[in-house]
């Protein structure tokens, strides 16, 4: 999970970025705190060799969607209004508000990860606060919720300077991390883990599957690279600085995983607490190994979680903004901050921040659910990039490609994490109604209709599915 939002001095120099600042940005809006876990969370789906198809696959699929959002930006430039803007554009008023609304969501979910990674990093040192999941860590990560809250109220930004610290603390225990790993690496371990070793009752296809939501939340955040198109010194870099910028995250990434099955058997891997990054490190220097990458998750998980509650209230106020939500959530305080909209992206956090204690192991259901929930604003983008593109053959191809990408990813999640978004999406429908209401308008097509029909169907089944046990989370 990334952080997306840009300061104003940023953007003011943006003008003339050339090609390693243009780079430079992609790399930091992608690089989030979920490159943490990936150790523990790909270690529990699959060996080594399942990894390393993984990541071609989400680099082929998550590279198309990059240059779908990019394509956009620069052919329609007048939908400015946010990744929404294209589904509505394309499919109408409501699938417009479930897309604006899921993007919502999702970075409200994600930012509940921000909190469980926390907490879980501190229980290494206060076992009170368990794995981020524990009554202790949910009262204190809720604290920490409504005190962001107040400091935004208050007039709080992120500013250049936090944004630097925040690329410095995720970036360099990182990039130490590879390092050391590449030289600590142990060639039977990594031999005896190539296959997935003991453990693992389905096969190679399925294991494969099972990783693809974690491979999308490290790489949410990806359509904020469209915005450089305005930013650059010459359009041409826009390209260069997107695939540069893209195919180095995905071999930190990939690196950050794969290595790992090099030092540690897969079974101790899966074992880690979160963020299992530490643990590993600690398994081959020692505790100080650990607190340096604590210590950096730390720092840029709490810069990022100001980033991502900021993008998340500013969604619901453009959106209202542009009469796609209720009018009250664009209203402003005396601090120039869209408050109501502050306020219930504060209050879903809080509410899924709750639903943890109920599950078995919170960071992974959060990721999942993040993720799941991000998959229709990338789906109906991506069909709105096939729609357009008609007679340019290698837009066409692009888009095509996302899309089918996108459709595996909801595959992929699984029956269980759709119908728990279709939870979230189902109630989220009242606010598209009283926009509706507010602007005199018919609330469905016809078409429309059969969307809300099977959303809330399944929400029915989801909750069904969760009162009876047959989904857990």
């Amino acid at each position: 999970m990334t952080e997306q939002r840009a300061p104003a001095a940023e953007q003011k120099a943006a003008a003339t970025l050339a090609l390693p600042a243009l780079t430079a940005m992609v790399v930091g809006s992608m690089v989030g705190a979920g490159v943490f876990s990936l150790p523990r969370n790909f270690a529990q789906a699959t060996g080594g060799l399942g990894a390393l198809i993984a990541w071609a696959v989400a680099g082929v699929g998550m590279l198309m969607l990059a240059f779908v959002f990019q394509n956009l930006a620069v052919r329609k430039p007048d939908l400015d209004a946010g990744v929404y803007a294209y589904a509505k554009a394309g499919f109408g008023d409501y699938p417009g508000f479930l897309s604006a609304f899921g993007y919502w969501a999702s970075a409200c979910v994600g930012n509940v990860t921000y909190w469980v990674l926390i907490k879980s990093t501190l229980g290494a040192l206060f076992p009170a606060l368990g794995e981020g999941d524990t009554v202790l860590a949910v009262v204190i990560s809720s604290i920490g919720l409504w005190a962001f809250a107040f400091l935004i109220l208050r007039g709080v930004r992120e500013a250049t300077g936090i944004n630097t610290v925040v690329t410095v603390a995720k970036i360099v225990p990182l990039v130490t991390f590879v390092v050391i790993l590449v030289f600590a690496l142990k060639a039977d371990v990594f031999s005896a883990n190539f296959f997935g070793g003991a453990g693992y009752t389905t096969g190679l296809g399925s294991q494969i599957l099972a990783t693809m939501l974690i491979t999308v939340f490290v790489f949410l955040g990806i359509e904020g690279a469209s915005v450089y198109s305005r930013y650059a010194k010459r359009r041409e870099d826009v390209g260069r600085a997107t695939v540069v910028g893209f195919l180095s995250v995905l071999a930190l990434f990939a690196s950050v995983s794969v290595l790992s099955y090099g030092v540690l058997p897969r079974a101790d891997l899966a074992d880690q607490r979160q963020p299992s990054v530490a643990g590993v490190l600690e398994s081959v220097v020692g505790p100080w190994g650990s607190v340096f990458i604590s210590v950096g998750v730390i720092v840029s998980v709490l810069g990022a979680y100001l980033a991502w509650t900021l993008m998340a209230a500013e969604v619901l106020f453009v959106a209202a903004k542009h009469s796609d939500m209720p009018r009250f959530l664009s209203r402003l305080n005396a601090k120039d901050v869209p408050a109501p909209a502050l306020l219930l992206t504060s209050g879903l956090s809080q509410i899924v921040l709750l639903l943890t204690l109920f599950s078995d192991d919170a960071f992974t259901f959060t990721l999942k659910l993040c993720t799941s929930l991000s998959l229709v604003p990338y789906l109906l983008a991506a069909g709105y990039a096939v729609r357009i593109s008609p007679g340019r053959f290698r837009e066409l191809l692009v888009a095509a490609l996302a899309t089918i990408y996108t459709l595996f990813l909801i595959v992929a999640a699984g029956v269980e994490f759709l119908l728990m978004s279709c939870i979230v999406y189902a109630p989220g429908t009242l606010l598209f109604l009283r926009a509706r209401r507010e602007q005199k308008a018919r609330a469905f097509t016809p078409v429309e209709l059969v969307l809300l029909v099977l959303v809330v169907a399944g929400a029915v089944a989801g909750v069904v599915g969760l009162a009876t046990g047959r989904i857990t989370i």
